[in-house]
């Protein structure tokens, strides 16, 4: 195996190292509290204290991987995952856990941008490239279902301190690998540091996130929640301002022209509403309505997540044959139809029955990573840990306003349900359903709108190739 390929297993190590622990830790939530004796507020900032800090400052640690090298920004945000992640499992305390989750968040933010950038710097051709993004989206897919299932099993038979722990070991191995194997990279020129820019940029992703995490329980128009919306578009508004006007920005908004550049991060968005929303609100199906135990809710989401990856890994060449446009469009549209089809089961669901349409989600889902080449193509290879960044934060963002969204469409309809008579289950389903129509429907809607925006790169890529055999030929 040549340098190149252990540098990508050290890149995947990573990706999955920092995706796990978007959701590990849930089903670790009762052992934690009462060893710990957390409050209700405490144990949801164990969670949230994470999910804050990664998406708040990922934008920044793609511009910081740019400036300062990718592999330095890797290795660096890997040591600081890995001693916070220590540094959980020792916490005796509320405060500690959640200041050791926020800086694993800090380590994560640094990290993830710097994979897909190290990607496109490492393999620069373009097959090879989409290849390797390919094997990028199928470990991400697995990190995600592999989460619950692992921290319940660790949870249950060993300690909730070792769904941390556990890190220690892969962190050092992926750091040792990431030291040897990746060779540093960085923007072609030094440009200055846009700070406007990237406190802006901060400001935003951090007000928006809180905004979508604490709404539920402050209510969404509480003066707290809508004043942190306010102050989360206002300063969106002054970056897009202060980008056009730098002479060296952060993120060139121009980009934001191109059809297939702001075609394809709405479409990644609405994948990941669809995909995050219905994991969520699944989850709770899986166990509040069907009596199914965390390990067992946890199991059904392993062969989604299994084909999903399996999907991903042969999406560049589904892609080749049929079009990325095709193959990305048919993805997302096949997920729509696997989560319209979720919302035809009941309260009488079993195992078995869940997994037809798990499978055309893990497999559709699959399909739709080159949406992801496609957004790192377009974007300069001097600002590439910007660009994974900026899909990155696009993901983060729209997953939690999938879980936001359709939560609140689920809670409507639920007390209507209620009001109407239905039993409590009942009202839980009608709920559950309607927010997974929804989700469906988005899904699809982003299939549309990623085969008109891929479409047209592949004609103008076509054109190209045309041109170029017509020079050689003359």
């Amino acid at each position: 195996m040549n340098r190149n390929r252990w540098a990508l297993v050290a890149v995947a190590l990573a990706t999955f190292m920092t995706y796990l622990d978007n959701n590990i830790v849930n089903v670790a939530i009762p052992d934690i509290q009462r060893e710990l004796g957390l409050s209700t507020a405490g144990i949801e900032w164990v969670v949230s204290g994470y999910i804050l800090t990664f998406a708040g400052l990922l934008l920044a640690g793609g511009r910081l991987a740019d400036a300062f090298g990718r592999r330095r920004l890797f290795l660096i945000g890997l040591a600081v995952f890995t001693a916070s992640s220590v540094l959980a499992g020792f916490a005796d305390a509320a405060t500690t856990l959640i200041a050791a989750r926020a800086l694993q968040g800090i380590g994560a933010a640094a990290v993830t941008p710097t994979t897909l950038a190290i990607i496109s710097a490492t393999f620069t051709d373009p097959r090879e490239r989409n290849a390797a993004v390919g094997i990028w989206g199928g470990v991400g897919a697995l990190a995600l279902a592999v989460g619950p299932v692992l921290g319940g099993a660790l949870t249950q038979h060993v300690s909730w301190e070792w769904i941390f722990w556990i890190n220690l070991p892969v962190g050092i191995v992926t750091m040792a690998l990431g030291a040897w194997a990746i060779r540093e990279s960085r923007e072609d020129e030094v440009r200055r540091m846009d700070l406007p820019g990237l406190g802006l940029s901060t400001l935003t992703l951090f007000t928006l996130t809180w905004a979508l995490i604490e709404g539920h329980d402050l209510g969404w128009t509480s003066t707290g929640i809508l004043g942190a919306f306010g102050v989360a578009a206002v300063s969106a508004l002054a970056f897009v301002v202060v980008e056009s006007r730098v002479a060296q920005p952060m993120v060139d908004v121009s980009l934001f022209r191109r059809r297939e550049f702001t075609g394809g991060i709405v479409a990644l968005m609405l994948w990941a509403f669809g995909l995050f929303g219905i994991y969520f609100f699944t989850s709770l199906y899986l166990q509040g309505v069907l009596g199914f135990s965390p390990t067992k809710a946890g199991s059904a989401f392993v062969p989604m997540a299994l084909l999903m990856a399996a999907s991903a890994i042969v999406s560049d060449r589904v892609a080749v044959r049929f079009g990325a446009y095709r193959s990305t469009g048919f993805g997302m549209l096949a997920m729509g139809a696997g989560i319209g089809a979720t919302a035809l089961l009941g309260q009488g669901a079993s195992f078995l029955s869940l997994m037809p349409s798990f499978a055309v989600i893990g497999v559709g889902g699959g399909l739709t990573i080159p949406l992801t080449a496609t957004v790192l193509g377009v974007m300069p290879t001097s600002q590439a840990g910007v660009a994974s960044a900026v899909f990155n934060a696009s993901r983060e963002v729209a997953g939690l306003l999938g879980i936001t969204v359709i939560g609140a469409v689920l809670t409507s309809r639920q007390s209507s349900a209620l009001a109407s008579g239905h039993t409590p289950v009942q009202a839980y389903l009608i709920g559950y359903h309607s927010g997974l129509y929804l989700a469906a429907a988005l899904v699809v809607a982003g299939g549309a709108m990623a085969f008109g925006a891929l479409r047209k790169a592949h004609l103008v890529a076509d054109v190209d190739a045309t041109r170029e055999d017509l020079v050689l030929a003359g």
